[in-house]
């Protein structure tokens, strides 16, 4: 099953891609696969990497101009503000204000094809605004996520620096070859690392 992996297995592990919180929702039950003896939930890898690829062909059926990506954590503004970047759609960082998907009147008003979210519990206004609106949601979604209006669950670490950067990493490489603007993995010209927040911040 590894060779069929989008990178390797050592790579997803060692970036703690699979390691969620000791919270479980109701909706992300069906991608734990086991518990650890200190109490955090395992995702299930071959899951996350299907989900990473079925993603990437969600989000290419759109422009990338159609494309908003939302992020408010530190880590995740760094890794997703580089994949805007790379396949050219909108980047929202910090907080989604009220009305930016519903009120036409707004200077910064604007109308998603769909949306890529990093956290559905700290960007549940832009989730808000979704639902209201049926713009389709593909979203980032740990253990302690609540999923409801998500179309597209992508079960991970939504919270490491290693583990958003690779995420971000694999779905740019995944979209541009989906798109027809590379051919191969070698084509695609950035490192994980490029993804990687520069910040280190200070467990609580």
């Amino acid at each position: 099953m590894s060779n069929e992996l989008l990178i390797d297995q050592a790579t997803y592990l060692e970036a703690g891609i699979h390691i969620g919180t000791k919270i479980k929702t109701p909706g992300m039950k069906k991608f734990i696969y086991k518990v650890r003896e200190d109490g955090l939930y395992l995702l299930d890898l071959n899951t996350i990497d299907q989900k990473i690829k079925n993603a990437a062909k969600f989000l290419a059926q759109y422009e990338p101009g159609e494309i908003v990506v939302t992020a408010s954590r530190i880590y995740a503004i760094a890794s997703a503000s580089k994949f805007a970047e790379i396949i050219k759609a909108k980047m929202l960082s910090g907080r989604v204000v009220p009305g930016i998907f519903t009120n036409p009147h707004r200077e910064d008003f604007m109308e998603p094809g769909i949306l890529l979210l990093s956290d559905t519990r700290n960007e549940r206004q832009a989730v808000k605004e979704a639902s209201k609106t049926n713009i389709p949601i593909v979203a980032l979604c740990d253990t302690d996520n609540w999923i409801k209006y998500v179309d597209l669950v992508i079960p991970c670490n939504n919270k490491g620096r290693r583990s958003l950067a690779l995420i971000y990493y694999l779905l740019a490489r995944e979209f541009l070859k989906e798109k027809g603007l590379i051919k191969s993995n070698e084509e695609f010209n950035y490192k994980v690392s490029d993804f990687e927040a520069k910040v280190e911040m200070k467990a609580k």
